[in-house]
């Protein structure tokens, strides 16, 4: 899919807490960025609060939050509330990890886009994320 934008799109990828897994995370960094988008990476042992005034700072089209740690519903739920308090309302959050799908309803709901299971294809994640910011943040 072309970018419709006439600008990269803006995408910080963040891991969360003590989850120390970063493997994944770096994948993505890697794949998004290999589709011509902007990506910040924060790295390891970010607070929700680091990472939303990360993307505030750096003006993100989207926030990617790679986590495998089980603290998806204390997460999330931070980062939304956050969020709507910074007005990042026209911001992406979307993520990926083990999420059960009982869970990602339940984030969904509050504001979470699409959350990624291991084996998504990288070309699903990329034309997500592209189309949402192109219906969203097109300006």
């Amino acid at each position: 899919m072309s970018n419709t934008l006439n600008r990269p799109v803006r995408v910080l990828v963040a891991k969360v807490g003590l989850d120390g897994h970063d493997r994944g995370a770096k994948v993505i960094a890697t794949s998004l960025r290999d589709a011509g988008m902007e990506v910040i990476y924060t790295g390891l042992r970010q607070t929700p609060e680091m990472v939303v005034n990360t993307a505030l700072q750096e003006d993100v089209d989207a926030i990617g939050i790679s986590i495998l740690s089980g603290a998806h519903m204390t997460v999330f739920p931070k980062i939304v509330e956050l969020m709507k308090q910074k007005g990042l309302t026209d911001v992406l959050l979307t993520g990926g990890g083990i999420i059960p799908e009982n869970d990602i309803r339940q984030l969904k709901e509050i504001g979470v886009g699409e959350l990624f299971a291991p084996g998504t294809t990288m070309l699903t994640i990329v034309n997500y994320i592209q189309n949402w910011t192109i219906e969203n943040r097109n300006f």
